[in-house]
């Protein structure tokens, strides 16, 4: 299995994944959208304040600023940034969001070794099909069990993707791989909490770390994954390998990718969507709303039917998303921010939602029921949310999502700039000059800080 895995990855090159670079430019557009997001969020701030002092040589771009760090503290700052509103983007089957621990530490380590734009999307295309392979092999299983599959897979996609940048051979590949399994971590449990953040951060930077250790000569065991007593079984069962190896090289995971358009848990998308048709056929009448119900799976009902106390408890809450979507009829950042939870009207409506189980809904579905004071029952079903891949986010979408990361991280990036570089990646000689390019002038930098 980490066999197989290290020779495809040492073995394709950008011939191989040429046809999949769109799709990959799409997904680090995103990730940069979310970064430059939440850039100057207090949780990245005070991450930033925690690593500086230790820094080595600044070598690598903390997006949405113009300081760099080095390589390693780049790469966890860059993907708790891009992870940290919910709001990236999210592979179906698993549920791994699979730019942020992929994307921060191959753009941190191009940069700091000035590789070209075309090395970059090779690794990033592989390094997310390693991750979304191994998440589908353990799959559902290992989520059930309670880790959190986005920082424990990761890891595998930063560890072969930075391997690859370096030129690793595929037994290098391989050792990368068997390092970062020693470092694979993240609970479910800690989801609400920026505990889960620093898990994405350290897949993204341990894997790196895993590769660099590598190129210094350390080992791993050979089969760290698959071995009686390696990562797969220890962390969920035993591997579907049928599920990790089929199509190898012909068939892609970043092809299976989709993009949010709301900064909440994916499988809440189709309450903000049947909330948002709710509400044009009600009109002005959300005062008279009595009684919400809302029907779905019991992932649905698993990950949302809870009470909310902050902000990150929004993104994750059927009852918020609802009012999001009746009251506001938004459901953008600023709608899921303390000062919008803690709003009376809203907090309301979020005590009248009642969520139901129902087993015939698929994961990723809802039925919202309304009943109004005036006895008008009133329903709508959304299998197949805004963002999914029956209903996918056009480029434009992307684009905007990203001008809409610039105003609500209150970022001096500009948008355009950035736009336009991730488009063109594929024809940058030098990655660091790129990133560079995206910083604001210093009098316009000085200006804002000032």
């Amino acid at each position: 299995m980490s066999k197989t895995l290290a020779d495809f990855v040492a073995a394709s090159s950008w011939a191989d994944v040429e046809a999949q670079s769109h799709e990959a430019r799409r997904s680090i557009l995103n990730f940069f959208a979310t970064a430059l997001g939440s850039a100057r969020d207090p949780v990245v701030e005070a991450a930033m304040r925690t690593l500086s002092p230790f820094s080595g040589v600044a070598t690598s771009t903390v997006i949405g600023h113009t300081e760099r760090m080095d390589a390693l503290c780049a790469s966890f700052l860059n993907a708790i940034s891009a992870n940290l509103l919910d709001f990236d983007d999210t592979h179906p089957d698993t549920i791994i969001h699979p730019a942020a621990p992929v994307a921060a530490p191959v753009l941190a380590l191009a940069e700091a070794r000035r590789m070209s734009g075309r090395e970059v999307l090779t690794a990033f295309i592989l390094g997310v099909d390693v991750e979304c392979r191994i998440g589908n092999a353990v799959s559902p299983h290992h989520y059930a069990r309670g880790w959190h599959i986005t920082s424990t897979c990761g890891i595998f996609g930063a560890a072969a993707a930075c391997a690859k940048l370096l030129g690793l051979s595929a037994e290098g590949v391989a050792n990368a791989i068997g390092i970062a399994a020693s470092q694979s971590a993240g609970n479910v449990e800690n989801l609400p909490s920026a505990a889960k953040n620093v898990s994405v951060g350290n897949a993204a930077r341990n894997g790196l770390f895993a590769a660099l250790l590598v190129q210094q000569g350390f080992e791993a065991a050979p089969r760290a994954i698959e071995g009686p007593l390696g990562w797969a079984r220890t962390m969920g069962g035993e591997p579907d390998l049928a599920r990790l190896l089929d199509g190898l090289g012909k068939t892609w995971e970043i092809a299976e990718n989709t993009y949010k358009p709301y900064p909440a848990g994916i499988v809440f998308h189709a309450v903000i969507d049947a909330c948002l048709l709710l509400r044009e056929r009600i009109g002005r009448r959300a005062d008279q709303i009595e009684s919400v119900i809302v029907q779905g799976s019991a992932l649905l009902l698993a990950r949302g039917d809870r009470p909310v106390n902050n902000a990150r408890d929004a993104r994750v809450s059927i009852h918020h998303c609802v009012a999001c979507g009746l009251l506001l009829g938004r459901a953008g950042v600023t709608e899921f921010e303390q000062e919008t939870v803690v709003r009376p009207d809203i907090a309301q409506l979020r005590g009248k939602v009642r969520a139901e189980l129902d087993r015939e809904m698929p994961d990723g579905a809802a039925r919202v029921t309304l009943r109004l004071s005036s006895g008008d029952v009133l329903t709508e079903a959304v299998i197949s949310p805004r963002g999914s891949q029956a209903a996918p986010l056009s480029d434009s979408d992307i684009e905007e999502k990203l001008r809409d990361g610039v105003r609500t991280g209150r970022s001096d990036w500009d948008a355009d700039r950035v736009i336009d570089a991730i488009w063109r990646l594929d024809a940058a000689d030098d990655v660091g000059n790129l990133m560079q390019s995206l910083w604001p002038p210093p009098a316009l930098h000085h200006r804002i800080s000032n």
